[in-house]
């Protein structure tokens, strides 16, 4: 590993040297005016610290009030943001943040690197419940030189930068405890904050991005049901939707005054096993229950083209590394029985607890599984659990359940945030060996072939050991009125990135 390698390794992470140009379709914006944004998933137990951001209207507004070190731009490229430059150093097992000069809070204090190292460290403390903690579990020292952070690393990781555009790793101003201020650097004030009902943000005069936030205020209104979120849209009482539904989406377009915005990305449902739990603590029985699911089907019936086949790993066709010669797992009412009878079940009864908030398809989807799984002597309940309150008292907790991610830009990313064994947000409680030991010397690798076998690995052991059965991966399908306007569009979260707040217009 040279200094020349690394500078090239980062050099295709950082895509911009300073903040990237707005599209030319930027010129016939209107600044001003309300957005207003129907919302899926707010919970009432959202909360504004960023320690505890667990849902898309948390994301959301964490990118309203606040900036990360850098972001993710429309093709997955880091782009700068609070750091206007980031150097890698020791062979990767440093990174240098140099900080933006003249960015100030709300409170009109200036962003100091002291702020950052606060920031991050939150999610560092001993104890701390932080979602992104196993994201850091990397770095062990940070620190200030003049107007730059140094993030010190256990060993050389070439993808590090990225997992600071996390939205939990927004910064805020050192000392701070009492986060429902929504004090931040970013491109709106707090106004009002009613958890899992409605958000107020105002445009901050002072933002130091001269071309975004270009409405005066937003307001995000969460509305669980599809159909309601479509009906606001289609009356005029929303600007636009996160999530609209995979069934009528395409009628939705049909509407001279409706614009779906659609990308292709990462997000993907999970129905995750705990594998620490009989009757998941056993692999055969993991597999018939992989094999029990007509994914074609599932895709064509809940998802309307919108989406294709998964293979049980989180790595999309996107990715970089996506392994596309593994086969994907067909349905195979045979092979099921085959591998129940391996684990001393003639049948099987198991519970799945399903939901509306896992992107409008949960409960269709645990419906067509259950139909596929009895033909393969498998009899599943379909527990049905309310949208509110469902990731905390479901995910992560109940034997069996569903769950969907956004996804990750990079490999690492993904695997290192829901599977490594020492990760909170380890969806099936899996702790393989050999997979820990490959996610660890995958992060320094630049040979580039040694790398992608790295992660093929890693996704044939997810497919056929671990605990979650990823039955697609769906596209993107957010929509808005006529009246919106926006560049290229993010694929990385649901509205542009979680940043369409800042990033549209009115035209």
């Amino acid at each position: 590993m040279n200094r020349r390698q690394v500078l090239a390794s980062a050099a295709g992470l950082m895509a911009a040297a300073s903040f990237s140009a707005v599209p030319a379709r930027a010129a016939a914006r209107t600044p001003g005016g309300r957005f207003r944004l129907g919302m899926v998933e707010g919970q009432t137990t959202d909360t504004l610290d960023p320690q505890f951001s667990n849902t898309t209207c948390a994301a959301h507004i964490n990118f309203q009030l606040r900036n990360c070190l850098v972001e993710i731009g429309p093709d997955f490229e880091l782009v700068p943001e609070l750091a206007e430059s980031v150097e890698p150093r020791e062979g990767a097992k440093k990174w240098a943040f140099k900080l933006r000069k003249g960015v100030t809070f709300h409170d009109g204090k200036t962003l100091r690197p002291e702020d950052v190292l606060y920031s991050i460290n939150l999610h560092r403390a001993e104890g701390s419940k932080s979602g992104a903690r196993s994201l850091l579990k990397p770095v062990v020292d940070i620190a200030k030189d003049g107007d730059t952070v140094i993030f010190t690393l256990d060993s050389a990781n070439v993808d590090f930068p990225y997992v600071l555009a996390d939205y939990h790793f927004v910064i805020v101003p050192e000392g701070t405890t009492d986060f429902s201020k929504g004090i931040g650097t970013g491109g709106y004030m707090l106004q009002e904050f009613d958890p899992g009902v409605r958000s107020l943000v105002k445009r901050n005069p002072n933002y130091w991005k001269a071309d975004r936030a270009h409405f005066d205020e937003v307001e995000m209104i969460n509305l669980v049901d599809p159909t309601a979120r479509s009906s606001a849209l289609i009356s005029g009482n929303v600007d636009a939707i996160i999530q609209a539904n995979f069934k009528t989406a395409d009628r939705l377009k049909q509407l001279p005054s409706i614009q779906l915005v659609e990308v292709v990305g990462t997000q993907h449902i999970t129905m995750p096993m705990l594998v620490d739990t009989a009757p998941f603590d056993n692999v055969d029985v993991r597999l018939a229950i992989k094999h029990a699911l007509d994914r074609e089907h599932l895709v064509r019936t809940v998802l309307n083209g919108h989406g294709v086949v998964g293979n049980d790993h989180p790595i999309a066709p996107v990715n970089r590394f996506y392994a596309k010669d593994i086969p994907l797992r067909a349905y195979d009412p045979d092979k099921a029985r085959f591998h129940l009878k391996k684990a001393g079940h003639d049948r099987l009864k198991v519970q799945l607890h399903a939901s509306d908030t896992i992107l409008g398809l949960g409960i269709d989807s645990a419906v067509l599984y259950q139909a596929d799984a009895a033909k393969a002597g498998i009899d599943i309940e379909v527990k049905r659990e309310p949208s509110d309150g469902y990731w905390d008292n479901v995910w992560l907790n109940k034997p069996w359940y569903q769950g969907f991610w956004a996804g990750r830009p990079t490999e690492d990313w993904m695997f290192t945030q829901a599977y490594a064994a020492d990760s909170s947000w380890n969806e099936a409680h899996w702790k393989n060996e050999r997979f820990n030991a490959l996610l660890k010397e995958a992060r320094g690798e630049l040979d580039t072939d040694k790398r992608r076998d790295m992660y093929h690995e890693m996704q044939l052991l997810c497919r056929d050991d671990g605990g979650s059965v990823i039955p697609m991966f769906t596209n993107i399908v957010d929509a808005a009125s006529r009246k919106i306007g926006f560049g290229k569009v993010a694929a990385n979260l649901g509205g542009d990135g979680a940043r369409c707040a800042e990033r549209w217009w009115f035209a």
